[in-house]
């Protein structure tokens, strides 16, 4: 791969980020009880270091269930909704096509849009069964009604273990502060940014996302964005 001046800063980022933090474990499972010390929250299901996820059809659709119920929500409000679909013994494609939907509604309620994710829950769950345990293209996920760019990567990344970069909010107000992208840069075009400067490593992807979150969380989280990060520094120490 040619070494571009973004290739350069892409991975210094990801180098200061690791070292800043640490392996970040991502995707959370519910049946491991793992945590992760230096990520922002008391969160458990991270597993640090350990790749060995997704470990069944089990867990990739529950990392599929956990993609859909994040949008436009935390992860504390999606770990609520998972736990009590999990209480109901319904954390399953199966289970979940035996539910009324109007008792889906109030199990994910904690994650919001609950009426819109009820249906969208639905549609993927019959998705996941036409699937027969194959591993979805990009485009066929994006068929699926309530499937966008950010959740059909989020799935093949972390639940099939596919080379997709993720490209969320937090991602574009760090590459706007380092100057990467325009503040209306669209999602495709920082997707193709990333995958064309940095090799088509699943473990590195999910790291550099995962990593992106955390950083974004401390410093990015509020208005004004970006006010004593001390990553901005960095990365121009290191193109001087």
């Amino acid at each position: 791969m040619k070494i571009t001046p973004e290739r350069k800063q892409l991975y210094g980022m990801y180098h200061w980020l690791m070292d800043a933090y640490g392996p970040q474990g991502w995707w959370p499972i519910l049946s491991h009880q793992g945590k992760n010390p230096t990520m922002t929250g008391d969160f458990k299901g991270y597993h640090p270091g350990d790749y060995s996820y997704p470990q069944s059809s089990t867990h990739q659709f529950e990392i599929a269930l956990g993609a859909i119920l994040t949008q436009n929500t935390a992860w504390r409000n999606v770990e609520k909704a998972l736990l009590q679909l999990q209480s109901a013994r319904s954390l399953s494609a199966k289970k979940i096509k035996q539910l009324d939907i109007n008792t889906l509604k109030q199990l994910i309620r904690p994650a919001g849009y609950y009426n819109q994710k009820a249906q969208y829950i639905k549609n993927y769950c019959d998705f996941f069964s036409s699937l027969k345990g194959s591993v979805p293209t990009r485009a066929l996920l994006l068929s699926c009604k309530g499937i966008g760019n950010e959740t059909a990567d989020s799935i093949l990344l972390y639940a099939y273990s596919q080379p997709e970069f993720v490209i969320d909010t937090y991602t574009k107000r760090i590459f706007f502060a380092l100057g990467l992208c325009k503040q209306d840069e669209s999602y495709m075009t920082l997707k193709t940014l990333c995958e064309q400067n940095l090799d088509k490593d699943v473990q590195l992807y999910q790291e550099y996302h995962a990593l992106l979150v955390e950083h974004a969380k401390r410093y990015y989280s509020k208005k004004p964005y970006g006010v004593d990060d001390p990553l901005p520094v960095h990365c121009k120490k290191k193109l001087l």
